[in-house]
Order: structure tokens, then sequence, then C-alpha cells
């Protein structure tokens, strides 16, 4: 099963030219800066825009050339744009009111959004990131096809975010209904997305499970603040005598090996087997060919660089290094990777200390 989405459409001062194909079930991110046309994509799947050409195929059924009202598309907006008249209750009733038949069950989806205490109140006496999960529930509720999510966190503070991010991420896990999310935000894409969608100026520029995009070296994305690995993992063991937690990769791009990878983290407060997800910024990733005798980075990880390209402008070097089956990225300088005679296929060690591991 795939999502398939091909769109021409131009504007007066823009234009789009997107195609691209990714497996569904699971969450797909469109990720770039604000004006790349991601929103424009989400617009046209869903029928709010009359492209001028669009395709959209998901599980073989040609959405696009059904009317918006039968492509039984959910849209999540910025805004949870609840009816303020209704309780949450009869909020969510309305998303059922006119659903076909399907395997999303109200009950189930009230207690993975953990708004069973809601129903009787109204939207007005919500927070921001209560309003949202009201608003996912009832288009759940429409038993869709396909979720679009545009930028739903994007109207919510810092504390409000690290509210409803588990909830989507429980939903994502527990819910067999494919999702295309839109965010400029990398922290939303690395805790929700499997596939990574990097869009520029109307075009797609990468395509790709969300840890082979976030640790390419030749994609902008590597250029930035928001370089770095993204890994799934799960808990190995806990080293208590040291208040550390071993992690161990389960699956990345590199396809190298099918044991993965190992990181120590600061302890964790979950049991071992717990899956989860880590982030490494490429700005804490040093190189070296020999194991340092004393260093206070606990992670010095072996493995083999599979790329280098120095950025435009050459103050910046961006090395991807396989490790296990996952991806490392690393930002050096020139004059490092120079020293180092850092060139594909070399074995190097990874270094990063247990802090720079951000646990998702």
């Amino acid at each position: 099963m795939s999502l398939d989405v091909f769109l021409r459409h131009r504007f007066p001062d823009f234009s789009a030219d997107v195609s691209f194909s990714a497996p569904a079930p699971g969450v797909t991110a469109l990720f770039g800066p604000s004006g790349c046309g991601k929103s424009t994509v989400l617009s046209a799947v869903s029928g709010l825009l009359r492209a001028d050409e669009v395709r959209v195929v998901l599980d073989g059924i040609v959405l696009s050339d059904l009317p918006p009202e039968r492509r039984r598309i959910g849209v999540v907006f910025q805004e949870g744009r609840l009816f303020p008249h209704l309780s949450v209750r009869d909020n969510l009733r309305y998303g059922l009111r006119r659903a076909p038949p399907g395997p999303i069950d109200p009950d189930e989806t009230v207690e993975l959004l953990g708004i069973g205490h809601l129903l009787k109140r109204y939207p007005a006496t919500l927070s921001g990131g209560e309003r949202q999960r009201v608003a996912i529930g009832r288009a759940l509720l429409s038993q869709p096809r396909l979720l679009v999510m545009d930028e739903p966190l994007a109207a919510l503070d810092a504390a409000r975010k690290a509210e409803i991010l588990p909830y989507l991420a429980r939903l994502r896990d527990s819910l067999r209904t494919p999702v295309l999310y839109v965010s400029h935000a990398m922290e939303e894409v690395a805790r929700l997305a499997d596939t990574l969608v990097l869009m520029e100026a109307g075009r797609v520029i990468g395509c790709g499970p969300v840890g082979e995009i976030a640790a390419r070296a030749d994609l902008p994305l590597a250029l930035g603040n928001d370089a770095g690995a993204i890994i799934p993992a799960e808990i190995a063991a806990h080293d208590d005598a040291r208040a550390l937690t071993v992690l161990r990769a389960t699956g990345g791009a590199a396809g190298a090996s099918s044991e993965g990878a190992r990181f120590l983290v600061p302890r964790i407060g979950l049991p071992p087997g717990s899956r989860l997800r880590i982030r490494i910024p490429a700005s804490d990733v040093v190189l070296a060919l020999e194991r340092p005798a004393r260093i206070s980075a606990n992670n010095v990880i072996p493995g083999t660089v599979r790329a280098v390209r120095e950025a435009p402008g050459g103050r910046l070097a961006l090395v991807e290094i396989a490790v296990g089956d996952s991806l490392l990225l690393s930002q050096l300088t020139p004059d490092s990777v120079a020293q180092l005679e850092i060139e594909a296929g070399k074995p190097v060690l990874a270094l990063f200390k247990s802090i720079a591991v951000q646990v998702l």
C-alpha cells in the first residue's frame, strides 16, 4: 500500500511541481521553509485547491478523480476549528454523523487522545492543546482513508506542543490510518514521521525514510541547526551504577548489519524493551581514527564513511557515517576532513556525549 502524489500548479508568483511516493500506512511529513509549497500540496490532495494537474492515489484508489466530499480525507488545520456552540462530545459526534462504517472506534479514539474527561466541556474552556486533540478526534471519527494535518501544532506554545506530541505518537503507533503531515519544525518530524518529503521552492528535493533523509549530506537540511541523525531504538539495559541507559538501534537506512548499534544516554525511566527514537545532532558528532585513551564522551561508535560533501562557501564539510544499519551525520571543517584524510569507505570512530543524544 502506498500514497502517490503528483501535482503541478501555477500561482501568479509561485509554481509547484511535486511528485512523491510513500509507504502507507505511516506518517509522511512534508518539511521545508515557509512558502515552499507544503500547504499547497495538502490543499490539492484534500480537494480544497483545484490544481492545474493533480493525481493522488492511495492503495490503488485514485482519490483525485473523486469530488472532495467523497475522498474521505480528514483534515486538521492549525486552529482546531471546533464548533463553539457544541460540547466536545457533540463535536466528536459531528465527525461520526456521515461517516461510513470503519475501523476507528470512538471509545478507543477518546482514550488514545486522553479527552474522556473533556466530553461535557465546550471549546472556549479548553486549552490550545486540548482543542487540537478534540479536532484530531473529530477528523478520525469521520473514518478517513487519509488524515491530512496542516501544521497542527504551529499555533501552540512549547508547553502545549510537548503536551500533544505524545498523543500524536500514540495515534501513529495504534491506528492504521495514513497521515500526511505538514511541518517546518524538525522536533515534530523527528518524533512522528516515518517518511520525510523535503521541499524547497515548490519542488521535492528529497524523499525517503526519515532516518535516511535527515542524515543525507547532499541535502540542504544537513547545513543547518536541524541537521542530525534520527534513529529508532529500544532500551537494551540500564547501567544503574553509572546512571546510564543502553539503547540499541532497531533499524535504519544503511542496511549494513542486522545487529543494531548501541548508544549510551542518561538514565531513562522506562523498562528494557521500550521503543523510542533518538536524535543525534550533527554538530555534536566528532570523528577520530583511533580510540582516545581518556575522553568525556561515553559514545565511541565504530562506523564507515559513506559520503563526504563540502558545503558551498568552503566553511563546512558534511560526513555521512554508516553505523550498523543506521546513519550518523557529522558537521566538520574542511581542514578536519583533510587532516584525517576522510573519504568514502574509510573506517572511523564517531564520538559524542551521552547528553548530546536527544531522546524523543
